[in-house]
């Protein structure tokens, strides 16, 4: 079990961040956490997580899409812990639309946080990674195979992978690790809200069902066994890991199997229609 000595984390108020900030935490060490709000009963996890670890935390208020606000947040992070050994970003919003139900600027809010969010916390993090330390970017299965229903979300996460695979060919060379996370749907407090009544195109959710969903604790454990032993793609969970290979040695397979589905629930509910130009 490796001990970072510190650790940044942005979106480690709840979800992901938070569950893997705990973990770090308990293994001692340092901790700032980077988020729009921690709550009180976070704010209790983490204390409690550092006194049985023996280590520190501190939150620092920001948001990702602020590229000098953030740069400016990172140093006040260097200057009470010191310099990364490992730098987290778990921040990340989705929007579970159709492309015909979605808007342009709903499209550039998911990009500009999860996208865009990405680039700014690797620029801010960058100059102050020790040797031999590490960056990690929580991505999603959707930036490997994308969903129905996930123009942004998926957009957005493809464009993390593709970033994180640049990253490591820049930078692993100099002794700087990347790491590039992408689970499947884990029971979180935004994975919660997308299910809720309206949130979601339904298409969407019995697909995602196929590759399954993960308790928070088991996709924390493996993403974090993962980083620590210092893999690139690391993909929690055992069904997300089949359909991964089944999407990557049955492509076309694999996509009329989605594409059969689709029809399917389409058609369940009565929106099964041929494509046409719109009337003029």
């Amino acid at each position: 079990m490796k001990k970072w000595k510190h650790s940044i984390i942005t979106g480690g108020g709840s979800g992901l961040g938070l569950g893997l900030g705990l973990r770090l935490l308990r293994r001692g060490g340092s901790l700032s956490v980077l988020d729009l709000a921690v709550g009180e009963h976070a704010r209790k996890q983490l204390d409690e997580a550092a006194k049985a670890g023996g280590g520190q935390w501190h939150f620092l208020l920001v948001d990702i899409t602020d590229e000098q606000g953030l740069q400016s947040t990172v140093r006040l992070a260097i200057e009470k812990f010191g310099y990364l050994d490992l730098a987290v970003n778990s921040a990340g919003i989705i929007n579970n639309k159709t492309f015909a139900a979605l808007t342009s600027e709903e499209f550039r809010k998911v990009i500009e946080v999860n996208l865009f969010g990405s680039f700014n916390f690797a620029k801010a993090v960058m100059p102050h990674l020790n040797s031999n330390g590490r960056l990690a970017l929580v991505a999603s299965m959707a930036g490997l195979i994308s969903n129905y229903g996930y123009t942004a979300y998926g957009t957005s996460k493809f464009g993390v992978v593709g970033l994180a695979t640049t990253l490591r060919y820049e930078y692993e060379a100099l002794g700087v690790g990347i790491t590039c996370i992408c689970p499947p749907e884990v029971k979180t407090p935004m994975v919660a809200h997308e299910r809720g009544k309206g949130n979601a195109d339904p298409i969407s959710l019995a697909l995602k069902d196929f590759a399954g969903s993960l308790e928070l604790d088991e996709a924390c454990d493996a993403m974090l066994a993962g980083i620590d032993a210092g893999e690139f793609l690391v993909v929690p969970g055992l069904r997300s890991k089949l359909t991964l290979q089944l999407v990557r040695h049955w492509p076309a397979g694999f996509h009329g199997f989605l594409k059969f589905n689709i029809r399917r629930l389409l058609n369940k509910q009565g929106k099964l229609q041929q494509h046409s130009p719109a009337s003029k």
